[in-house]
């Protein structure tokens, strides 16, 4: 049984994961400044005053807890993270990972000091429209993939206060320049690359243009170039006027392609040529006519009434299971570190006119000489 203490309120996605799976994994502890936010865990939780802390290190220090859930605004990440894995606690980390390079560093050092699971909480990986096509990729279905394309364009600009106040994504998302949250986008479109890494990424915007007195452009596209030579291109935008759609992606192979649902009546779809159908990549099919391939797991419906279409579930699910295998995850510090770096350069990119910053190799053991920015 594996013991979880959540710190912020945007923790309370994984509830219903954790509390269909009884046998596996509990939630003891809560953590948040927002008294409210308390008063909700003892009700929808089932936790007693003395579960429920306003201070994270007193949490760390007093919780029966063998893992935290980070779901703090994004500058918090690791700072919070550091103190639970130095506590002995596993760690899983909303996105984005860090606010800093320096912060990727630090991240890193600690989790291999540590030798305690960490996991980036990127649950868009798990959605099963995204998992279904990660499936039929690895069958060779799309054949050889070599541009994938990924959009969260999702106007928060009612999200700049909070209770009346100025809130935290002022600062720390629309108050900053570049792809600040690239890794929605990123995450399930890397998946279908294998091992590729990004090697080098150039961001570009049309500048600002919106009323709020925001100091991040109304939108960016971040071309990058993997280690395979094969692109991949990614828009942010949270402050244009217009519906949401933060889940829209593409992939391009030899042997067709993948779209996602844009709205208006749309659904995913697929185009693809096979030997009884040779034209195929010249029509659309609802990529539902495929869901007989969708993992075993997905089928069984465990994940059903969890957030993100069962997703958040089945990312619980593997961190209980890296917790008690002792083997890091799939969306491990690294890849982390690698999604998140395309934010922190991504910055340094459009405020020099698209130019183009190489990407730190993040790997296990990664020499001094290397942690630093190449341009």
């Amino acid at each position: 049984m594996v013991k979880i203490g959540i710190v912020g309120a945007r923790g309370f996605s994984i509830v219903s994961a954790v509390k269909a799976m009884p046998e596996d994994a509990r939630i003891t502890a809560m953590c948040d400044l927002d008294t409210e936010c308390l008063e909700k865990a003892k009700k929808e939780i089932g936790l007693d005053d003395s579960m429920c802390f306003r201070v994270y290190e007193d949490m760390l220090e007093k919780a029966d807890i063998d893992a935290v859930v980070i779901s703090t605004p994004m500058q918090c990440h690791v700072p919070q993270a550091i103190l639970a894995l130095q506590a002995g606690k596993h760690v899983m980390c909303e996105v984005t990972a860090a606010v800093t390079m320096d912060e990727l560093w630090w991240l890193i050092e600690n989790v291999e000091k540590s030798g305690k699971i960490y996991m980036y909480a990127e649950n868009y990986c798990y959605m099963p429209s995204v998992q279904l096509v990660r499936t039929m990729v690895k069958q060779g279905l799309f054949g050889e993939i070599y541009y994938g394309e990924g959009e969260y364009t999702h106007n928060c600009t009612e999200l700049r206060n909070w209770h009346g106040k100025t809130g935290w994504r002022s600062y720390w998302q629309m108050g900053t320049r570049g792809s600040f949250y690239p890794t929605h986008s990123l995450g399930p479109v890397m998946q279908c690359f294998d091992d590729d890494r990004i090697v080098e990424i150039a961001s570009f915007s049309p500048g600002n243009h919106n009323p709020y007195g925001l100091r991040n452009d109304d939108l960016t596209q971040t071309l990058c170039m993997l280690e395979s030579g094969k692109l991949v291109k990614i828009r942010v935008d949270t402050i244009s006027p217009r519906p949401h759609a933060m889940t829209y992606y593409q992939i391009q192979g030899t042997k067709g392609c993948y779209e996602a649902a844009r709205g208006l009546g749309d659904v995913d779809k697929i185009a693809i040529s096979t030997d009884e159908d040779p034209d195929g990549c010249n029509s659309w099919k609802p990529l539902s006519d495929f869901n007989h391939l969708l993992p075993d797991r997905y089928k069984e419906g465990k994940g059903e009434g969890a957030g993100h279409g069962g997703g958040d579930y089945y990312i619980v699910a593997d961190f209980i299971d890296a917790i008690k295998t002792g083997v890091q995850p799939e969306l491990n510090v690294y890849k982390a570190a690698e999604w998140t770096s395309v934010a922190l350069l991504s910055q340094l990119s459009v405020t020099n006119n698209g130019r183009i910053f190489q990407v730190p190799n993040f790997r296990a053991g990664m020499p001094w000489s290397e942690k630093r920015i190449k341009i």
